[in-house]
């Protein structure tokens, strides 16, 4: 998020697409409710089902799953042909001035420099124009053709509201009304803010789907500003902490890069991530790169990291591919290439794609350590519960080590929400049985496997016997511990670089924050961007005031949020040129003639000069990127593409079907379904009345959605003769489910390039361990192929097809004692009759 939760309250116009807050973030989905019940604030829902938000939106349009970019793109086109344009925001705070190399293109559905064979790009040409000076060319008037706004014109131009009808199925009546609602907030007095979740991540161009809109809020401006952003709705609170602290294969805490085997040296990782600034007296704040990551080095190795060793960069792990993330994790583990796995509240058997290949991955480790508070179906894994999972256990030789914790309301520590606000809690009871906290679990294996490595050696045990461990009891660290370790502290007194006789931080006091690291040893930080979270004022994450000046939503004394309790990232663009708010009645941040002030903390230097300084300084030219450069490996520009599996053709480019270079194993390509075996299309979902897999071990929110289903449209159920309550098999090219169908006007047929296309609608909270019926998930079906830059796995778009079966009550009266053979078609239709659900 780059605003927060409290700030949607600030909102003219909320729109929910790839996401369904209502009803996935229902306490957070109340800031839309104040924004609509004290501002008039409208709310557009852009979704494939009618869901629970767009019951309570004010304009609702259908959507083809995997089809956001089109429309997005199209929803750009439209804004620049109808001048819905913050001008004075994009030319003072975009790269849309900037010149682009030569040779830079697009054409056909693929950039300039794409290689089949190695299914990537040379992104050479991906790159600003850069003077003798070596800072980039501009043209302010934006009329130079290889500007990025110019080419963003060109490449905009195709997605027409007629072909945005023909790749999304959107009515075009409902697609201008939402351009027309989008369009108003180009004003600098009304902001539009976009939430979003999993349905834009969860996709092979997930990455693109969020940039797309992204980049649309650059161009009416705003982001920084009150009311606007981009928020991003996590799942869980501690998923954002997830990725803040760097617990993906690629990354370390703070959003810094794991080297890659082709930087061997500290010299070599440094020389690709201190950027120099691109315009002249721009501050461009990863050139602070070397103090952030000696400070972690110094938080994982303590004194054995010096200047000498270069603090221990040989220790760090190399990539020698860009990341193990979850689809090459069991890639390597349905290889037979990974003997053990620890699963860390993580269910992979429900939540990793084709499950059929997950089982047999599973199947083939010679340990699996299961470290949850509550039995999960990948700790069963091996045991056969008939059709929900059908194994034969005597054949799987993985042996299962389960190690009970605690659940969150049994923890005292912190949670970082979707704001990044960290927020401190206490344990609410005591654990129960043998279960344990994390931290003693991780502890106890950490110094048995020490005192491993110092008896018996081993290969480069170096990085075990030297890692930092200094905790009063080493056994189990405590939060606070932790939490302040992640602070930082001085490991020498900290002088003013000014003034070498002012100690700024004496030896051994927590960090302010991360505005004192430096970069010769001197601070020890766990994570740059919680730095102030525990400082010598106390634990500020467990800070619980809750005034709200000029009822901004802001709330600075509440808690702590990331980075130094900025609550809006980037708010210097909440103000102009000079420094004045673009609307005095939503002021967030001002220039008063010497400095920068406000109601939050400012994302620059305080005395950054208005007209010299841009606002987005973790990029070097100081601009929001509309043309992201070299960064995102499926090109600078978002680009449409089919879902892998899709019931259309690619209109925008035939030859192309799938993101080019999205990852695809080859024998995943192999399993790919086509729309004339599986013309429907699926996607999954969540429900309010279960939290992900948690709640089936509830007996109240069993009662309260008890049975797997899945959602058909009324349309697609004449079709095949299908009625709510009758029993139906789903089954794409890996796997098949059983489920009751629900007949809903919740979803309807789209007509998409010429045909009809239906949409089937799979939830996932069901499995075969807990108090809910034993059911499936939407995993059996989905494909192993994952977003071409985080390999999120492609869980929204896949093809299917369907058809009406016996139910089980049917089938046991049919095999029952006494039963005869013959037609069962009376006997079904007896048995279901007309039943519907009507909890929904």
């Amino acid at each position: 998020m780059t605003n927060s939760w409290t700030d949607i309250q600030n909102t003219d116009l909320a729109i929910i697409m790839g996401g369904n807050a209502a009803e996935a973030h229902p306490c957070g989905f109340k800031w839309v409710t104040e924004a609509k019940a004290n501002r008039g604030a409208k709310l557009i829902v852009i979704d494939p089902r009618f869901t629970r938000s767009a019951a309570v939106a004010d304009f609702y349009a259908p959507i083809r799953q995997g089809t956001d970019i089109a429309f997005l793109l199209g929803v750009i086109r439209y804004c620049v042909q109808n001048d819905k344009v913050q001008w004075d925001y994009v030319k003072a705070f975009t790269n849309a001035p900037y010149l682009i190399k030569e040779g830079f293109g697009y054409a056909d559905g693929l950039f300039i420099g794409y290689d089949e064979t190695r299914r990537d790009y040379d992104r050479s040409t991906w790159n600003y124009e850069l003077g003798a000076d070596g800072y980039v060319i501009s043209d302010e008037t934006l009329q130079h053709p290889r500007c990025v706004w110019q080419l963003l014109k060109k490449h905009a131009s195709v997605f027409t509201p007629e072909m945005v009808e023909r790749i999304c199925g959107t009515p075009k009546e409902k697609y201008l009304k939402v351009c027309e609602m989008i369009g108003e907030c180009s004003s600098k007095t009304k902001t539009m803010t976009s939430m979003y979740a999993l349905g834009w991540t969860q996709h092979s161009s997930g990455s693109q789907n969020i940039r797309t809109m992204a980049m649309l809020q650059l161009i009416l401006g705003n982001i920084g500003v009150r009311g606007g952003g981009m928020n991003a709705l996590r799942g869980h609170s501690n998923i954002q902490g997830l990725t803040d602290l760097g617990l993906y294969s690629n990354l370390i805490p703070g959003y810094l890069t794991i080297p890659s085997d082709k930087e061997p040296t500290l010299d070599s990782y440094m020389s690709t991530r201190g950027f120099k600034p691109l315009r002249p007296e721009q501050m461009s704040y990863w050139q602070n790169y070397k103090k952030f990551f000696v400070s972690f080095q110094k938080a994982m190795w303590g004194d054995a990291a010096t200047a000498e060793n270069d603090f221990a960069y040989d220790w760090l792990p190399k990539l020698d591919v860009p990341g193990y993330d979850i689809l090459r994790a069991f890639q390597l583990m349905h290889e037979g290439k990974m003997n053990g796995y620890f699963c860390q509240g993580f269910n992979p058997l429900l939540s990793a794609p084709n499950r059929r290949k997950i089982t047999t991955a599973l199947s083939k480790l010679k340990f699996l350590v299961i470290m949850d508070p509550l039995q999960t179906e990948t700790a069963r894994f091996w045991e056969n519960y008939g059709e929900h999972n059908d194994v034969d256990p005597s054949s799987i030789q993985t042996e299962v080590i389960e190690l009970p914790t605690t659940c969150f309301a049994e923890e005292t520590g912190s949670l970082a929400n979707s704001g990044r606000w960290l927020q401190w809690h206490w344990a609410g009871g005591t654990p129960p049985g043998e279960a344990k906290h994390d931290n003693f679990i991780m502890g106890q294996i950490f110094l048995r496997l020490r005192a491993l490595y110092q008896k018996e050696g081993g290969t480069v045990p170096e990085p075990i016997v030297n890692l930092d461990w200094r905790y009063k009891d080493p056994g189990e660290p405590t939060p606070e511990e932790l939490a302040k370790e992640l602070n930082g502290y001085a490991n020498e007194d900290i002088t003013d670089p000014n003034d070498p006789t002012k100690v700024v931080i004496a030896k051994g006091k927590q960090l302010v924050n991360f505005s004192v690291l430096r970069d010769d040893g001197k601070t020890t930080c766990g994570c740059w961007i919680y730095s102030g979270c525990f400082n010598e004022a106390g634990n500020n994450m467990a800070r619980r005031d809750n005034t709200d000046p000029d009822n901004t939503g802001v709330f600075p004394n509440w808690a702590w949020s990331w980075p130094l309790n900025r609550r809006v990232l980037y708010n210097r663009a909440s103000a102009d040129v000079d420094g004045n708010p673009w609307d005095p009645t939503r002021k967030l941040l001002w220039w008063d003639g010497s400095k920068w002030t406000g109601f939050d903390v400012p994302d620059i230097a305080p005395n950054a000069k208005p007209n010299v300084v841009g606002p987005f300084i973790m990029n070097a030219e100081g601009t929001g990127r509309l043309f992201t450069l070299g960064l995102l490996r499926d090109g600078p520009f978002p680009a449409h593409y089919e879902p892998f599996e899709s019931p259309v053709v690619n209109v925008i480019a035939p030859k192309i079907q799938g993101n080019p270079v999205a990852r695809v194993f080859q024998n995943d390509r192999q399993q790919f379904g086509d729309a004339k075996e599986f013309p429907y299309a699926g996607t999954s979902y969540r429900l309010t009345e279960h939290f992900h897999f948690w709640t089936k071990h509830v007996r109240f929110n069993a009662v309260m959605q008890p049975e797997f289903f899945v959602e058909i449209s009324e349309q697609l159920a004449g079709e095949k003769g299908i009625k709510s309550g009758h029993w139906v098999r789903v089954w794409s090219k890996r796997g098949s489910v059983k489920a009751k169908a629900v007949v809903t006007k919740r979803i309807n047929t789209l007509m998409c390039d010429g045909k009809p296309v239906h949409i089937i609608g799979v939830p996932l909270h069901w499995g075969f361990i807990g108090e809910t019926k034993e059911g499936f998930g939407p995993n059996s079906l989905t494909p192993f192929v994952g977003d071409a830059n985080t390999d999120t796995p492609e869980f929204k778009a896949f093809l299917v097809n369907i058809e009406r079966i016996a139910g089980p009550d049917v089938v046991a009266l049919a095999e029952g004692p006494g039963a005869e053979e013959g037609d069962f078609s009376s006997l079904i239709s007896d048995t279901l009759g007309d039943r519907s659900r009507t909890d929904f």
